[in-house]
C-alpha cells in the first residue's frame, strides 16, 4: 500500500499541498480530481522524488520513502507516467521502452514485459523502430505508459493521461488502465475527465488549493451533488 500522511509541499512562496492524507490499497484504482493548480501533479511529484516535501510522510509497504531520490524510489516501485508524455523524441520506441526497464537485470523478464507491452499496444509493435517524437500523441501516451510498465512497477501514477487526445484515444487508454490494474498493477490517476475517472476508479479524493475536500468511492462521488456541478458540468435542478 501507498500511504501519504500529513502532507506538506511548499515551493516559490507558495504552499501548494497543505496536509494531504491519503491512501493507495494494493490492487485498486484510486483517482484524485480537481481544478488546475490544486496541488495535484505536486503530489505525484513529490511521491517520485521530483520535489522535495516539507513535511509529511509517504511509505509504500511501511518504508518511509519521503525525500528519498528518484532512483530509490522507481526501485520500491513507484514508477510516473508524467503529463504530457515526455517521451525521449530522438529515440526509437523500443529504446524509449529499454529506458523505462534500465534498472532491471533479468533479460527473459524484460523480454516478457516487452511482449506484454506490445500485446497491450499493438501500434507500437508496428512502429518499434519509429522516433518516437514521429507518434501521434494518442501513440506517445501509449509509449509513455508501456514505458513505466516495462519498470514491473507496484503502484503506477498517471498525470493527466487524456490530455489534449481525440475522444476515442481516450477511451482506449482508460480500457488498458483498467487491463492493466487487472493484471495487479495498482493505479494512482490525476484526470481532469472527471467522469472517466470517476467511472474507472476504486476510490477517489477531491482536492481544492492542496487540501482534501471530498473521499469516497468513485462511484459514490459521481453521485455527490458538488462534484456534479464542480466537475461534471452537471448544474443543481
Amino acid at each position: 500500500m501507498l500511504k501519504v500522511s500529513d502532507l506538506h509541499v511548499s515551493y516559490g512562496g507558495i504552499n501548494a499541498v497543505r496536509g494531504i492524507s491519503l491512501e493507495v490499497p494494493d490492487g485498486k484504482i484510486v483517482t484524485l480530481i480537481g481544478a488546475n493548480g490544486a496541488g495535484k501533479s505536486t503530489l505525484l511529484r513529490t511521491i517520485s522524488g521530483l520535489v522535495k516535501a516539507k513535511s509529511g510522510s509517504i511509505t509504500i509497504d511501511g518504508e518511509e520513502i519521503m525525500n528519498k531520490n528518484i532512483t530509490s524510489i522507481c526501485e520500491k516501485g513507484i514508477a510516473l507516467v508524467p503529463e504530457g508524455r515526455k517521451v525521449f523524441s530522438n529515440l526509437t520506441v523500443e529504446e524509449n521502452l529499454r529506458i523505462g526497464a534500465y534498472l532491471r537485470n533479468n533479460k527473459e523478464e524484460i523480454q516478457k514485459d516487452y511482449d506484454w507491452v506490445y500485446k497491450l499496444f499493438p501500434r507500437l509493435k508496428e512502429r518499434s523502430w519509429q522516433l518516437a517524437g514521429t507518434l501521434s500523441g494518442g501513440e506517445q501516451q501509449m509509449l509513455a505508459v508501456g514505458r513505466a510498465l516495462m519498470s514491473r512497477p507496484k503502484v503506477m501514477m498517471m498525470d493527466e493521461p487524456s490530455l489534449g487526445l481525440a475522444p476515442i484515444i481516450v477511451q482506449q487508454i482508460f480500457s488498458i488502465i483498467k487491463e492493466i490494474n487487472n493484471a495487479g498493477v495498482t493505479i494512482l490517476l490525476i484526470e481532469q475527465n472527471a467522469n472517466m475517472a470517476l467511472n474507472v476508479a476504486d476510490d477517489a479524493y477531491v482536492l481544492e488549493t492542496g487540501e482534501i475536500v471530498l473521499h469516497g468511492p468513485g462511484k459514490e462521488l459521481m453521485e455527490n451533488e458538488q462534484v456534479k456541478e464542480a466537475y461534471l458540468g452537471k448544474k443543481k435542478s
